[in-house]
């Protein structure tokens, strides 16, 4: 099963996560399977790739809650919701 979920990087005291595509077994710094996005909470930054997202999304990923609030606040579920209606 996949996860979209934060892989801690930067450095003590300052870290910044990037969002990864990864394997619910694998640890926090394992290999992931794709980048999909950037988030820093110190400067409250978010980069997202959006198609790859939306991508392991229909494929049936599963965000981890931190993850859930942040597609929720790009508006990521109303674009999956608008591609699931119009593929119908």
């Amino acid at each position: 099963m996949v996860k979209l979920r934060l892989k801690r990087c930067g450095r003590k005291q300052r870290a910044v996560y990037q969002i990864v595509a990864i394997d619910v077994r694998s640890r926090r710094e394992g290999i992931d399977l794709r980048k999909v996005g950037f988030y820093d909470p110190i400067k409250n930054q978010i980069d997202l790739n959006v198609p790859a997202i939306l991508y392991f999304l229909e494929k049936g990923a599963q965000p981890t809650e931190t993850i859930q609030n942040i597609l929720k606040k790009a508006e990521i579920f109303k674009e999956l919701h608008f591609n699931q209606t119009k593929s119908n």
